[in-house]
C-alpha cells in the first residue's frame, strides 16, 4: 500500500473534483466547439460571406488559449492529484486500459496539431481544404471523448469484466452510451455559450447577434438533448446506486441533482432571452455569469457521478480505500478483505514497521494512520471538516469511546455505501483508540 495524502477540512478527493469539474469546461469547449466552428465556416464557403471570418479567427483564438493552454494545466492536475490521491486506482485502470489510454493519446496529440495548423493557415489556403481541417480537428476531439467515456464509465458501471476481465466488457458498460450522448449535448451546449460571448464582442453588430441566435439554437438543442440523456443515464443506473440516491440511502445524492437540473434550467433560459429573444443583450458580463452557474451545475452532476460510486473507486472492484473488493478470476486478482481481516493492516504496511503497538504514543499514531487510509478518502478529521467531519459523524450516532468505536467497525458493511471494515481486532482497537482523541463536535 502507498502513504496516504492528507487534505485537511476537505479531503484528497474534493480537491479532484474541483479540478476535474473545472476541467470539464475548457475539455468539453474542446470538444464541442469545433462542430459549430465548421458550421459557421461551411455557411462562410458555401454562401461567400467573408465577414464570418472575423468570428472564425476570434472564436478558434479562444479555444487555442483556454482549451489548449488552461484546459491542459488541469488536465496535468487531475493526473497528478488522483494519481497521490489514489494511486492504486490509477495503476487499477492504466493496466486495464493502456491501450485505450493510448489511443485517447494519439487523437490528443491529432487535435494539438490540427487546431495550431487550423488558426494559423486561417486565410492563407484554399478555403475548402481549411474548413476540411475545421472537420478533422472536430471529430478527433469527439473520438478523445468516446474514448474516456468508456474508461469513465467503467468506474461506476464494470459491466461484464469482472466476470470476463476483457477491455471492451468493461468499457461498453450498461451507462457507456448515456454518458456519451449527455457529455455530446453538454459540448454543445458550453460551445454555444462560449459562442455568445465571442460574438457579442465582434464590431459588425449585425453579424454579431446572427451568430449569438445560432449559438442559442446550438445550446438549446444541446441542454433539450442532454435532459433527455441525463434520464436515460438515471435509469440505467444500478438499483443499489437508485436506492442509494432516492430512497434515503444517501440524500445528498437527490439535491446535487436538484442542483445541476437548476442550473440547466437556468442556462436555458440564458439560451432563450439572451441569445434568441434579446440578443442584444448578451455580452462578456453575463456569459461569464452564466458560465459560474453551468461550473456549479457540472460540480453537482460530477459529484453524484463520484457519489454513486460508493464505496467503490472502481465499481465492484476497488472500494475507495484502495483494497480489492472481489476475485477477477480472469486476471488472476484475488480480493484482499479476508487477508487483512485475518493478517491485519498495522502489521502490513511497511511504513508502520517502526511503531512500537506496546507504547500508548504509537498506538495513536498506528491508528491515525489506519483511520487516514481506510476513512480519510471520503471523510475529513477535524470537527470543522467540510466534507463528513468524523467528529460530527460520530458524536452523531453516539459513538465516542474508544471501546465504542471500534465495535463500530463491524457495522460498517451494513451500510451500502461503507466497505465492510478489512482490518482485524487490533486495527479496530487502534482505530477506535485515535479516533477517541479528536476533540467531539456535531448535534
Amino acid at each position: 500500500m502507498y502513504p496516504f495524502w492528507e487534505v485537511p477540512l476537505v479531503t484528497s478527493g474534493m480537491i479532484i473534483a474541483f479540478i476535474a469539474s473545472f476541467h470539464i469546461l475548457p475539455s468539453h469547449l474542446a470538444t464541442g466547439a469545433f462542430w459549430f466552428n465548421a458550421y459557421i465556416e461551411r455557411e462562410a464557403v458555401k454562401k461567400d460571406r467573408p465577414e464570418l471570418y472575423d468570428f472564425l479567427s476570434r472564436f478558434t483564438l479562444l479555444i487555442l488559449i483556454f482549451c489548449f493552454v488552461i484546459g491542459s494545466i488541469t488536465g496535468v492536475g487531475i493526473w497528478f492529484s488522483a494519481t497521490v490521491a489514489s494511486p492504486r486506482g490509477i495503476s487499477g485502470l492504466i493496466h486495464n486500459y493502456v491501450w485505450g489510454w493510448a489511443t485517447e493519446w494519439v487523437f490528443f496529440f491529432l487535435e494539438i496539431a490540427t487546431i495550431y495548423v487550423y488558426y494559423y493557415t486561417l486565410g492563407r489556403i484554399d478555403k475548402e481544404s481549411h474548413l476540411k481541417l475545421g472537420v478533422a480537428y472536430a471529430l478527433a476531439a469527439w473520438i478523445s471523448m468516446v474514448i474516456i467515456t468508456g474508461i469513465l464509465g467503467f468506474m461506476l458501471t464494470s459491466g461484464k469484466w469482472i466476470e470476463t476481465g476483457g477491455f471492451f466488457d468493461g468499457f461498453f458498460n450498461r451507462t457507456y452510451w448515456p454518458q456519451l450522448f449527455v457529455r455530446t449535448s453538454m459540448m454543445l451546449g458550453i460551445a454555444g455559450i462560449y459562442a455568445i460571448i465571442v460574438a457579442s464582442r465582434m464590431k459588425n453588430k449585425a453579424v454579431g447577434q446572427e451568430i449569438v441566435r445560432k449559438a442559442s439554437l446550438w445550446g438549446i438543442a444541446g441542454m433539450v438533448l442532454g435532459a433527455i440523456f441525463t434520464l436515460w443515464y438515471l435509469f440505467k443506473l444500478p438499483e443499489s446506486v437508485k436506492d442509494m440516491a432516492f430512497h434515503g440511502g444517501l440524500p445528498y445524492l437527490k439535491t446535487l441533482l436538484c442542483v445541476a437540473a437548476i442550473a440547466y434550467l437556468i442556462v436555458l433560459l440564458y439560451f432563450l432571452i439572451f441569445g434568441l429573444i434579446r440578443p442584444q443583450m448578451a455580452g462578456t458580463v453575463t456569459g461569464i455569469i452564466i458560465l459560474l452557474v453551468l461550473f456549479i451545475g457540472i460540480g453537482a452532476g460530477e459529484g453524484f457521478r463520484e457519489g454513486a460510486r460508493r464505496p467503490y473507486i472502481i465499481s465492484q472492484y476497488m472500494y475507495g480505500n484502495q483494497i480489492i473488493a472481489r476475485d477477477v478470476p480472469a486476471l488472476g486478482v484475488k480480493s484482499e478483505v479476508a487477508k487483512y481481516q485475518e493478517k491485519g493492516i498495522a502489521k502490513s504496511l511497511y511504513w508502520a514497521k517502526h511503531l512500537d503497538l506496546d507504547r500508548a504514543e504509537d498506538r495513536i499514531k498506528a491508528g491515525r494512520m489506519l483511520a487516514l487510509f481506510l476513512c480519510g478518502n471520503c471523510h475529513s478529521f477535524e470537527v470543522n471538516g467540510i466534507i463528513r467531519p468524523l467528529p460530527s459523524l460520530l458524536s452523531r450516532v453516539g459513538v465516542e469511546e474508544a471501546e465504542d468505536i471500534a465495535g463500530f467497525m463491524d457495522a460498517l458493511g451494513d451500510y451500502p455505501y461503507m466497505p465492510e471494515f478489512p482490518g482485524d481486532d487490533l486495527d479496530k482497537e487502534l482505530i477506535g483508540e485515535y479516533l477517541a482523541t479528536l476533540p467531539k463536535g456535531g448535534e
